[in-house]
């Protein structure tokens, strides 16, 4: 039996990423039963109803984990970077340290009001 390519992206990823993502993951798809789990442009993408909301990936430059928001132009909050993207804005984590669960739902919930 094989691996699916999205499970084979977060086994490959080196700790304390790994298990990072893994709870990421997981947070993401209880938040609504409307979310979905896509393996879109080589990357875990999380859909609410199909469509593209946020996916979870590693910062090339700084080597960090982070959510990448699809829509963060329309989600307002401090900590989200634009960077060098038109459209989507990006909440860098440090997986040594506790997630900042209170600001990630709060991002995520602003996120899943523009789909609702």
């Amino acid at each position: 039996m094989s691996i699916r390519p999205i499970d084979q992206y977060f086994l490959q990823l080196e700790e304390p990423a790994r298990g990072c993502m893994q709870f990421l993951r997981g947070h993401i798809l209880q938040l609504d039963s409307h979310l979905t789990e896509a393996w879109k442009y080589g990357m875990p993408m999380y859909c609410y109803n199909g469509k593209m909301c946020c996916y979870l990936w590693i910062h090339k430059k700084l080597k960090q984990p982070y959510i990448g928001i699809v829509e963060g132009s329309s989600v307002h909050h401090p900590d989200l970077l634009q960077e060098k993207r038109a459209r989507m804005k990006i909440l860098l984590l440090d997986p040594e340290k506790d997630l900042p669960m209170k600001k990630i739902n709060s991002i995520l919930k602003d996120m899943l009001a523009l789909y609702k």
